[in-house]
């Protein structure tokens, strides 16, 4: 279901580079760092309407990654349409003036191409892949559904129900999901990531079409966008398409970003939920920095040492030694605009105590804040950053998707030639630094879920 791809739980954008390759790759470690060649044969080009295009030729195979990104989350949502973002994800695929519900799939299907989309607290952002042969059909169909969106009330009706399955399915009845949801909107009292991406059920059952046409209005509009395209084409034939297809599209007036600032927080909060399951759960959140903050590279170090497979400290401790849990992970969500949370989620063993999986993890969190990371836990860190940087920037999805999010989230897509050497100048002091301001008791927000038997005739 292309809704499940909802990022509830979503991983920080430059960690994805450690979190899908742990292992050194020597050969890529020893290369210059940077990337100062790639860098220079993008091309980036803004419509007299505001919309921004960037370009990264890629001519190895005959295929194309098109990325677009909306500046539009759950973070631009307000109390009574929260989930409106992740419905437009939904709604995007279900008609436009010139192409009946259905046709966009279908059209990409048999011409060798797919689709996706997926929503964050902070951007919506719409994906291709398709053979190069079908560019203008590609424009064509991403230009109609942005211009002209239908809002068939029938398909409105159904989309709401699928969306609510979905927060059944992937939230309600997920009881890691429901506790991070719930981790959440407690660690959150004033700023709009208190909200989940998919919505509160009682905003899921009143929505109405004026609030859909008055909010796609709004946040679809060309000057609220950004396209990433990588693969087999010219700059020169990309911005052609473009100015023809979505040049004629009006801008729209953008409103003023008045997201209301978390305040501090000044003391631990938690949060317990009773609910049938077969294991015990706990998760701790701290407040951290945003996505281009000057810690950035520093913490997503620091969550790879703590939390990133099996010779993780938090997997050696509580998994290995003190055997209280049975899997472990950290991550930073969400990971935006605005500060995020650094979270820690702990499946805790059946036949163990919550109390004895809080202890030993807030005892490994306290060594790490006292006496840093060793030279080895860096080195293997920052050895597992770059194999994946280098690794993953071969493929023209993966450089489509980094493209965007340095663009769209960090605020420059040059930063991304320059991680190698950020990540390199990390020091084991900062670590320890970051993780003293991070770890402190009024920091954090703990929940723990506490599993109950089923009811008797349920």
């Amino acid at each position: 279901m292309r809704g499940a791809r909802v990022k509830h739980r979503q991983l920080s954008w430059i960690a994805v580079f450690l979190t899908l390759v742990l292992l050194p790759s020597p050969s890529r470690a020893a290369a210059p760092l940077g990337a100062g060649s790639s860098a220079r044969e993008i091309q980036g080009r803004t419509l007299p309407n505001g919309m921004k295009i960037l370009v990264w030729p890629d001519h190895d195979i005959p295929n194309v990654a098109v990325y677009d990104w909306f500046h539009v989350g759950s973070r631009n949502e307000r109390p009574g349409i929260t989930g409106l973002s992740h419905f437009f994800e939904h709604m995007m695929f279900n008609g436009s003036e010139h192409y009946p519900p259905g046709s966009f799939d279908r059209l990409m299907e048999q011409n060798g191409g797919s689709t996706n989309a997926f929503t964050s607290e902070d951007v919506t952002c719409y994906q291709d892949w398709f053979p190069r042969s079908i560019l203008d059909l590609v424009f064509r169909l991403e230009a109609d559904r942005i211009c002209c969106l239908s809002f068939d009330p029938k398909k409105v009706e159904s989309e709401r129900q699928v969306v609510y399955s979905e927060r059944r399915t992937s939230v309600d009845n997920d009881n890691e999901s429901l506790l991070d949801e719930q981790v959440q909107a407690a660690a959150y009292v004033g700023h709009p990531y208190h909200n989940p991406v998919i919505g509160w059920p009682g905003d899921i059952e009143r929505w109405t079409i004026d609030d859909l046409r008055a909010y796609f209005k709004v946040h679809y509009a060309p000057n609220n966008a950004t396209m990433i395209v990588v693969g087999d084409v010219t700059p020169e034939e990309v911005f052609r398409l473009a100015e023809h297809y979505f040049g004629p599209i009006p801008a729209v007036p953008q409103p003023k970003d008045r997201v209301t600032q978390e305040p501090p927080q000044v003391g631990e909060r938690r949060v317990s939920i009773r609910k049938f399951g077969q294991t015990p759960l706990l998760e701790m959140a701290f407040h951290t920095g945003a996505a281009d903050d000057k810690e950035a590279e520093a913490r997503d170090l620091m969550v790879d040492i703590l939390g990133s497979g099996e010779s993780s400290r938090l997997y050696r401790r509580l998994v290995d030694q003190d055997r209280v849990a049975i899997g472990v992970s950290a991550y930073v969500n969400p990971e935006g605009f605005d500060p995020g949370l650094l979270k820690i989620s702990v499946t805790v063993a059946p036949d163990k105590m919550l109390a004895g999986a809080e202890t030993a993890l807030l005892d490994e969190l306290s060594k790490l804040a006292a006496t840093g990371p060793t030279e080895q836990e860096l080195r293997k860190a920052k050895n597992g950053a770059l194999a994946g940087y280098w690794r993953e920037l071969k493929t023209i999805n993966f450089k489509a998707e980094v493209l965007g999010a340095f663009e769209v989230l960090h605020g420059d897509y040059r930063k991304l030639f320059t991680a190698p050497e950020r990540y390199e100048r990390v020091t084991r002091a900062e670590i320890q630094s970051l993780a003293r301001k991070t770890f402190e008791e009024k920091n954090r927000t703990v929940g723990t879920l506490v599993p109950k038997k089923e009811e008797v005739g349920r």
